[in-house]
């Protein structure tokens, strides 16, 4: 691919950011119970920013188009979360679906490390839930979210798995951290969103690979 058809090409991505993001938005209000004030503008501005770094890091093969579609639903699954604390079947599944298919192209090549990273993704979730709620006697982590670990896992493979954990405790943290420092009271107690940042952590390892090789 010379100059010009790399610059074409970006071009035609950061373009398509916004029909992206806008599609998210629809699919996102399907959700919300309530308004969200300036919601497409946000989502538009969150897929361009992501499809901005894929373009720095993926390289332009079928790779980058993964990347887009992974982008593009990983902020919409976001912004639902976000506003109605959930995360919609029709849109994780496919995700698992979806990274399993991708899985058979990529370098390494390996089907059936990512096979056992979706349930692994889905059973170490499902299985917090289950011992919190039989210690607390009420739900506190979501099968949503075991179902989004069960599609990093189908995208990524087992291994990076930790690493997806790590970086999305990390950013839930941080998260926490400045909404104590913003209200001027601990937010820790607060019900969070995890979806957010298991997506974050999702999109980071998915471009620049596990913490630990």
């Amino acid at each position: 691919m010379n100059d010009g058809q790399r610059i074409a090409l970006s071009a035609a991505v950061l373009l398509a950011a916004v029909p992206a993001g806008a599609a998210g938005w629809k699919i996102a209000k399907l959700y919300w119970d309530r308004p969200v004030r300036h919601g497409a503008a946000w989502l538009i501005a969150v897929t361009l920013a992501l499809f901005a770094w894929a373009l720095l890091v993926a390289p332009m093969t079928p790779v980058l188009a993964a990347s887009l579609v992974l982008a593009g639903t990983l902020v919409t699954l976001t912004a639902i979360d976000v506003v109605v604390y959930r995360l919609p079947d029709p849109l994780t599944l496919p995700l698992v679906v979806g990274g399993l298919i991708v899985a058979t192209w990529l370098p390494d090549g390996r089907l059936v490390d990512h096979l056992i990273g979706a349930v692994a993704g889905y059973g170490v979730l499902a299985a917090l839930q289950w011992g919190f709620e039989r210690v607390r006697g009420h739900e506190g982590i979501g099968l949503g979210d075991a179902k989004l670990l069960a599609a990093a896992g189908a995208w990524l493979g087992w291994s990076p798995l930790p690493s997806v954990l790590l970086i999305a405790c990390a950013a839930a943290f941080l998260q926490l951290s400045m909404m104590t420092i913003i209200q001027r009271r601990s937010a820790f107690r607060d019900r969070l969103a995890f979806g957010g940042p298991l997506c974050l952590a999702t999109w980071i390892v998915w471009l620049h690979g596990p913490m630990v090789n």
